[in-house]
């Protein structure tokens, strides 16, 4: 497909961002783990791999939005009480995982590739911060509130609303509000052609990133339905937490440069290629 020329593209920088990624965000929607998601086939397990992907995601997203808060490419969509997710995401991460949930949340290649993108822009090109705010923040607004009620359902979650917090926005009254009020941010931020194309470069980047954490979680899943030797451990996860002392762990867990007495697992991507689960650390 031609890449449209910026000429061509919508004045509003919202509607160019809408109207860039509508490709590539078919392809999130289309992504074989949201499929099962939206037709109600989410399991416990595959839930909690969810959130805390998404509290690596946040943590990450956030603490670069507070060390460009007063940046003028920034400033304008600085909107933290109404919607930063790391205090909800907290609460729904001890609901999941227990009290002692930062030791044991995984952290696979897929969360630490995003993160690790989300720290390059935050630090290095925070013009392209927006790209991903407002991937993240407006889908929650938005189809985040149908995973909701999908969740509730599927997994039998009380109706008090414990272990969805982080889908809750108390100081949005109104969603579709606010969203024509960030979008309106959006378009007041100042910037020049080119980096207004890198921005819209940026936030495919974000749905692309988005894509392959999908295909992860789908085949971890995949691997604990199949593996009945051990149902609950899964391979190319290492908890977030420091291991314990003196406990012998399993390849996928062992840090950078260790030996290894058997092959890392693989992942199989949508293009059908197999990688190692490591794959992550050959990325510039």
């Amino acid at each position: 497909m031609e890449r449209p020329q910026p000429d061509s593209m919508p004045q509003d920088l919202s509607e160019a961002l809408k109207e860039a990624t509508k490709e590539v965000h078919t392809q999130a929607e289309n992504a074989e783990f949201m499929r099962n998601f939206q037709k109600g086939q989410v399991t416990r397990e595959g839930f909690k791999l969810v959130m805390a992907s998404l509290h690596h995601i946040y943590v990450a997203l956030e603490e670069e939005i507070e060390r460009n808060k007063e940046n003028p490419v920034f400033t304008p969509v600085y909107f933290p009480e109404e919607l930063h997710r790391k205090a909800a995401l907290e609460q729904d991460l001890a609901f999941w995982y227990g009290p002692r949930w930062q030791e044991v949340i995984p952290y696979t290649p897929a969360m630490q590739r995003y993160v690790k993108r989300l720290h390059e822009v935050g630090r290095t090109e925070p013009e392209l911060l927006v790209a991903h705010a407002y991937t993240r923040y407006l889908g929650d607004l938005s189809g985040g509130q149908m995973l909701k009620k999908i969740a509730q359902k599927a997994l039998d979650l009380p109706s008090s609303g414990e272990g969805l917090a982080f889908f809750t926005f108390p100081n949005i009254a109104s969603a579709t509000k606010f969203k024509q009020l960030y979008r309106s941010r959006m378009n007041s931020l100042e910037m020049t052609p080119a980096v207004r194309q890198r921005v819209i470069e940026e936030a495919k980047t974000a749905f692309l990133l988005n894509i392959q954490l999908f295909e992860e979680l789908q085949e971890l899943l995949t691997h604990d339905t199949k593996d009945t030797r051990a149902p609950h451990r899964h391979p190319g996860l290492r908890p977030a937490g420091q291991p314990t002392k003196g406990k012998t762990l399993p390849p996928w867990r062992l840090p950078k440069g260790s030996p290894r007495s058997t092959p890392a697992p693989r992942l199989r991507f949508s293009d059908g290629s197999l990688r190692s689960a490591f794959w992550w650390r050959q990325l510039p």
